[in-house]
């Protein structure tokens, strides 16, 4: 299990991040390599990324959901499926939103394995540590 935390900042105010956050379809863009491929349901969605790790670039699809919100407290984490194309290997995640003016907070609590898993952790960490906070950029500027 990875576990990282990126704090975020945003001169948005609050709600228009929180609406950002549960709108899917504009928010897996925002990770690099990331697509919708369909709207699944209200609050989930069909999705696909590739991942480059050192030489070797890998393909995952799965399913991305809100699995629960809290809109009082800002708070709303994204359960991410999936499956390696191709592969053996799974790339799941919690990714838990705490939101307040001005930014917040990401953390997320991945479980990786098969080809990824088999770079070492160290290269698994530093790579979903730069595609997290090249997304939190990103989603600042939602």
């Amino acid at each position: 299990m990875v576990r990282l935390d990126h704090p975020f900042s945003t001169t948005k105010p609050v709600e228009e991040t929180w609406q950002a956050i549960l709108d899917l379809e504009r928010l897996i863009p925002c990770v690099e390599g990331g697509r919708v491929i369909e709207k699944t349901g209200p609050e989930s969605v069909k999705a696909e990324i590739k991942v480059k790790m050192g030489a070797m670039s890998l393909n995952y699809a799965g399913t991305v959901e809100v699995a629960e919100q809290d809109p009082a407290a800002h708070r709303a984490l994204l359960k991410v499926s999936s499956r390696e194309t191709g592969g053996q290997g799974f790339a799941n995640a919690d990714v838990e939103f705490s939101l307040a003016d001005g930014g917040g907070t990401i953390h997320t609590a991945a479980q990786i394995s098969g080809k990824a898993a088999s770079m070492g952790e160290g290269v698994m960490v530093t790579v979903l540590d730069a595609l997290i906070k090249d997304f939190a950029e990103k989603l600042a500027a939602l």
